[in-house]
C-alpha cells in the first residue's frame, strides 16, 4: 500500500521553509542590535566570521559566503581594512588576485561577537 505525502502546508505562516527564514532573520536582528555598540554592520561582522573561518580567502569566495556580488564585497573589505581590521595579500599563485587575512586588532571584536552568539544561544536554546 502506498502512502500519500503528506500535503505541504499552503499558508506562509505554517510552511517550514518560511518558520525557519522568518527564523533567521529574527535571529539575525537581535544579533545586529548586539553587536551594533561594537561599531560593525551586519555585512561587517558576517565578513570578519567568515574570514575567521577560512582566511586567506580572495574576494569573489567571499562573496559567495555572503552571497552578495563580488563588487559589493570589495567595497567592504575597503571598509575593513581602513579599519584596520582586514589586510589583503598578494596570492601567490595568481599575482592579479589577493587573498583576505584578519589582523590582530580583529581578533578581540571576534572574541566579543563569539561571546554574544553564545549569549544568544544560550538564551533562544536554553528551554531545549
Amino acid at each position: 500500500m502506498l502512502h500519500k505525502p503528506l500535503p505541504i502546508a499552503r499558508s506562509l505562516d505554517l510552511g517550514i521553509g518560511f518558520l525557519i527564514g522568518d527564523s533567521s532573520r529574527m535571529l539575525r536582528r537581535i544579533f545586529n542590535d548586539r553587536i551594533a555598540p561594537l561599531g560593525l554592520t551586519q555585512a561587517q561582522w558576517r565578513a570578519l566570521v567568515h574570514l575567521s573561518r577560512n582566511e586567506g580567502l580572495n574576494q569573489v569566495s567571499l562573496a559567495d559566503l555572503l552571497d552578495v556580488q563580488p563588487i559589493t564585497v570589495a567595497r567592504l573589505i575597503d571598509k575593513l581594512v581602513a579599519a584596520g581590521l582586514v589586510e589583503r595579500r598578494p596570492d601567490p599563485k595568481d599575482r592579479r588576485a589577493q587573498r583576505l587575512f584578519l589582523t590582530e586588532q580583529a581578533a578581540p571584536l571576534l572574541d566579543r561577537i563569539w561571546d554574544v552568539a553564545e549569549e544568544i544561544y544560550g538564551t533562544i536554546l536554553g528551554g531545549f
